[in-house]
């Protein structure tokens, strides 16, 4: 072989050893030269939709004072409380003045000041700053609030260069699994941007929170982000931060948000009105549970409310509702729970005449009602009185006695109802809410005066082959409602 050849078959041989080298030898480019995919639907990177919508969020910080009459009620407090307090605290009218400084965030909705917040972000304060993006702190103030559903609208002086802003979703199409971003001030760390999906919606916190199904995220929100706001992708406000569920405080993933329509109903009214004006109905209404049901004598398939109580002088008494009447529907939509039916009867203007549809006596019918305006909400206390030698027997785990004169007049009794004494812990009745102090009106719909009159209605819907005794119940606080006590523990 020539010298040519030989250098011709040993280029070429090396020229094959270089092209199987990489599988010979798993050589790889190296990482930064990769290029990762995104999730479906989720983008590389957060940064152009944070910049375009962060200029519209401020942090707010609201001062107050604690004031003396902010304090507890030092009357309905046991003796030896009211003397530690006195003693070392100063009494009602001598306690000192404190201060109150609360964080939390918030955002404009219009270029001419107007910003959305949480109503406990400002409550009790007597100064409100904001602290603009671009380094402006301006004062607040309050234009109006709603306690209910936890928001607040806010006002700046309009300045030479119009805000920035961003809009509320008012037609919220938003499911599990959508990413959110959320942009505020926790820990007074002011423009963090945090980002996550929908866990859940529809989620229902305290009875207190009635009128809010909020939005549950894990997007990290912590303290100071409340009244920050949640975006959508197309930097639409979707959710405004509210709450979160931690053991320690800090953020574990599990956080809540008022859905931006509801938002949106509500500060139309506070712009338009600096309040909200809520319709009122006049019951106290209750979940038709199977057991319910079942002690009603109703098929297993019928959906809506039961009315526990209809109170005096309101709408509901007026309009001609009674106890015992199950809520089918308001002006032909369907209401399936007592929540929804707070909603349903809110989201109507005081005034305004509604139709409601009931079951009564096996037969449906539909009741005109005139609204109101839903007033505050009151309650009572009440003092257990023991009468003397009263007619006395154990049922359902619970000791049942008569009434002396004083828990007549303390329930409004008239002359039936047999006193609830004692509750017996993990009881049926314990199970189905009953207290010591209540009263039982009424069983398998007739008005109970004695003991045995007790027994023969339980033994009357044991004969019908009921599962269970539909009691009526006058409860401490003067509201009444149904339950139904299973009638395998009634010994």
């Amino acid at each position: 072989m020539t010298l040519t050849q030989r250098l011709l078959v040993s280029a070429a041989a090396g020229l094959a050893l270089a092209a199987a080298a990489p599988a010979l030898t798993g050589f790889a480019p190296p990482a930064y030269a990769q290029t990762y995919a995104a999730p479906n639907g989720a983008p590389m990177s957060f940064a152009d939709l944070i910049d375009r919508v962060s200029p519209a969020v401020v942090s707010i910080e609201a001062e107050g004072v604690v004031r003396p009459e902010d304090g507890p009620d030092m009357s309905q407090l046991p003796p030896q409380f009211r003397e530690f307090l006195e003693r070392f605290g100063g009494a009602p009218g001598q306690q000192p003045q404190r201060p109150r400084r609360s964080q939390g965030s918030g955002f404009f909705i219009s270029d001419d000041g107007l910003l959305v917040t949480n109503n406990h972000v400002i409550e009790g304060a007597d100064t409100i700053r904001v602290a603009l993006s671009d380094g402006r702190s301006l004062t607040a103030e309050i234009v109006g609030r709603d306690e209910l559903t936890d928001l607040a609208l806010l006002r700046v002086e309009p300045s030479s260069r119009p805000f920035k802003y961003v809009e509320l979703a008012r037609d919220l199409d938003i499911r599990v699994g959508d990413w959110v971003v959320a942009v505020g001030n926790p820990f007074g760390l002011g423009g963090t941007a945090t980002a996550g999906i929908v866990s859940a919606t529809g989620r229902q916190m305290s009875p207190a929170q009635a009128y809010i199904d909020f939005l549950q995220i894990d997007a990290p929100i912590n303290r100071g982000n409340s009244g920050g706001p949640a975006f959508d992708l197309n930097g639409r406000v979707v959710g405004v931060n509210s709450a979160i569920i931690s053991p320690t405080g800090g953020n574990v993933g599990i956080g809540f948000a008022i859905p931006s329509d509801i938002a949106a109903s509500i500060i139309d009214q506070l712009i338009a009105d600096g309040m909200v004006r809520r319709g009122y109905l006049g019951i106290s209404p209750a979940d038709l549970t199977d057991d319910l049901r079942d002690a009603m004598g109703l098929d297993a398939d019928v959906e809506g409310v039961l009315i526990n109580q209809v109170l005096p002088g309101t709408p509901a008494a007026q309009g001609g509702l009674q106890n015992g009447d199950i809520v089918l529907s308001i002006n032909g939509d369907r209401v399936s729970g007592a929540r929804a039916l707070t909603q349903r009867v809110g989201a109507f203007a005081p005034t305004e005449q509604i139709t409601v549809r009931v079951l009564r006596d096996g037969r449906e019918r539909n009741i005109r009602v005139r609204l109101a305006e839903r007033p505050a909400d009151a309650g009572g206390t009440a003092q257990p009185v023991t009468p003397p030698e009263p007619d006395v027997t154990r049922l359902f785990g619970m000791t049942l006695e008569t009434p002396s004169e004083q828990d007549r007049q303390r329930l409004e009794l008239g002359q039936r109802g047999l006193l609830v004494a004692d509750v017996e812990p993990d009881s049926e009745a314990a199970r189905k809410g009953l207290r010591p102090g209540d009263a039982i009106l009424e069983a398998g719909g007739r008005d109970v005066r004695s003991v045995d009159e007790f027994r023969a209605a339980a033994a009357q819907a044991q004969s019908r082959g009921r599962a269970a005794l539909l009691v009526f119940v006058a409860m401490q606080g003067g509201q009444r409602r149904y339950a139904a006590l299973e009638l395998s523990e009634m010994e």
